[in-house]
């Protein structure tokens, strides 16, 4: 049973947070915690639906903007303050693309619609034999059905596979 295939979380793996003090500074800014802030971005029901493709990601965005208190206009800046101390891990990314030839690869993601024009920004798309994203397929991680599809897809029994997440 040797392992055929490598599946890496996007957020948090490949894409992690090395600077938190744009988030923290920007949280402060709106009276919060720098994970209350997450919270809200990610966790929230707006969040969660996004990431489910149940609303887009510009109608979580307008929630966010209500909830918070903030103008049209200013969300860009907010959006660039919250993600403004992310970073591709170039170093991991090195390592898959070493690793393809040997193992399958792909990416699960709870991710709203677009992750699939950040991975093309960052020169990722083809990083990966197979990508799944919650909002691309309306699951997400725990669901036991997110991993099936992604084995599925790649054609791979779950005892051999390993998933990369910085989540237990």
């Amino acid at each position: 049973m040797p392992i055929q295939a490598l599946i890496f979380d996007f957020g948090g793996v490949v894409m992690r947070t090395e600077d938190r003090r744009p988030r923290t500074m920007l949280a402060g800014g709106f009276g919060l915690s720098y994970e209350q802030l997450e919270h809200l971005v990610f966790n929230s029901p707006s969040g969660r639906a996004a990431q489910l493709g149940l609303i887009t990601p510009e109608e979580h965005w307008e929630t966010m903007r209500t909830r918070l208190g903030f103008q049209s206009k200013e969300l860009p800046a907010i959006q660039t303050a919250f993600f403004g101390g992310d970073v591709v891990d170039r170093t991991l990314v090195e390592e898959i693309q070493a690793l393809r030839p040997r193992y399958k690869t792909a990416l699960l993601s709870n991710a709203m619609a677009g992750l699939r024009g950040e991975l093309a920004r960052y020169g990722l798309l083809n990083l990966f034999d197979e990508i799944v994203i919650s909002a691309e397929v309306g699951v997400m991680k725990p669901q036991a059905s997110i991993y099936a599809l992604t084995l599925a897809r790649l054609a791979v029994p779950a005892h051999e596979a390993v998933f990369i997440d910085d989540f237990p």
